[in-house]
């Protein structure tokens, strides 16, 4: 399949939840969250939870498997820096399963348009935390809106497209042929009498 045909194949929404990581931010001063809100919902996608959390390891953790329960996306904003208090990233590679290096590497490439050098702080990461779609974008909103604009808005449907393609249906074992005939022939068999026998061991 061509990537067109992929497009064409992927849902036309996708779950996402966003999750602030700040000591300072609320939802009326989280301008990046705000943000990634408005333009997921303008899109047609569900936000299935929307979260403030410290920049505290365990408050980002906790946060980010309740998050991953719900979502087939968790977009992330905030301590992606080199500060101390800069403490998404150790989390987030720990949850990864499948690295997306190219994201961060994109991103960097985008926010050098931008900002020259100084994109090299940025640690932005992306990858496939068991099954769902982890980003961790820096806290700023201008870095949020070139992380959407510039590489998740067209391609968040094709990446929840390509993460379930291959995903084959559970299927039980089939059950001994003596109880199918049974099932098959009703309580009372062909004959009349139950004819289900016992398998040889």
């Amino acid at each position: 399949m061509s990537r067109e045909d992929h497009i064409q194949a992927a849902p036309d929404r996708v779950q996402v939840g966003v999750l602030t990581i700040s000591d300072t931010r609320t939802e009326e001063t989280d301008t990046s969250g705000q943000y990634l809100l408005a333009e997921l919902r303008s899109g047609g996608h569900d936000v299935v939870d929307y979260r403030i959390v410290r920049d505290d390891a365990l408050e980002i953790r906790g946060a980010l498997n309740a998050l991953m329960r719900q979502a087939q996306v968790v977009i992330t904003s905030g301590g992606t820096g080199i500060t101390g208090r800069d403490v998404t990233i150790p989390v987030v590679e720990s949850l990864i399963t499948k690295p997306m290096p190219g994201f961060g590497e994109l991103f960097r490439m985008l926010s050098f348009q931008q900002v020259k050098g100084a994109a090299m702080l940025s640690r932005a990461v992306g990858g496939l935390a068991s099954q769902t779609l982890l980003f961790a974008l820096p806290g700023s909103r201008n870095a949020v809106q070139t992380a959407w604009e510039g590489l998740l808005r067209d391609e968040l449907t094709h990446l929840v497209f390509e993460l379930t393609r291959h995903v084959q249906p559970t299927t039980l074992p089939s059950a001994p042929a003596a109880v199918q005939d049974a099932v098959r022939d009703g309580p009372d068999g062909p004959e009349g009498d139950l004819q289900v026998t016992p398998p040889r061991l």
